[in-house]
């Protein structure tokens, strides 16, 4: 198989079903980021980090792909005339959001309460955790932008916003674990 097909040349792409759309469209925008986000968290994963967080993120680039795939499909050739789906597209599950919530409630037990917000950074791999989640927002405003055009499968809406909170989470579990400074935000007084 080919990498290169020459039929994005003219600034097109196709959606799931064969529908083409300009490259900038908001769909194309939308899964182009949650992408960006799944590289990210490869990046996560490749650091020096307990082996059930990498396992976890397995799972979750595993859904991401689930969401892309959910956002790049063109909801007009989802499903055929006598009401069945034509395209045999995942879906995320409340399991698949329950369990980011889970995993969220465990680090919490260990972590200190929150009085402020922080400030990203006191580690590497805190640093790509921060970066991955500012990440994650984006897809999410841009999926939520999406869904106001051409309403999206709800579930991938949750899991954007669960997934931002559940790494903000890893963020500071990982600065515990790393023994990692987090410098909370205090305004200046004016």
């Amino acid at each position: 198989m080919k990498i290169y097909t020459k039929t994005g040349d003219k600034g097109t792409t196709a959606l799931f079903g064969g529908t083409r759309v300009p490259k900038h469209h908001i769909r194309i925008e939308s899964y182009g980021t949650v992408d960006e986000l799944n590289s990210h968290l490869g990046l996560i994963r490749d650091q020096d980090i307990l082996q059930n967080y990498k396992d976890l993120i397995i799972l979750i680039q595993d859904k991401l792909f689930t969401v892309g795939a959910i956002l790049a499909t063109d909801p007009e050739k989802t499903i055929l005339k006598n009401g069945k789906e034509r395209l045999n597209i995942p879906k995320i599950s409340t399991e698949d959001i329950t369990r980011l919530e889970q995993e969220m409630d465990l680090m919490n037990e260990a972590l200190p309460p929150m009085t402020h917000f922080v400030l990203p950074g006191g580690h590497q791999t805190v640093s790509f955790c921060h970066v991955a989640r500012c990440v994650c927002r984006r897809a999410e405003r841009l999926a939520s932008a999406l869904n106001e055009i051409a309403p999206i499968e709800p579930h991938a809406l949750v899991y954007l916003n669960r997934l931002s909170d559940y790494l903000f989470v890893l963020a500071r579990k990982l600065s515990l674990d790393l023994k990692a400074n987090e410098i909370k935000w205090i305004p200046e007084k004016q």
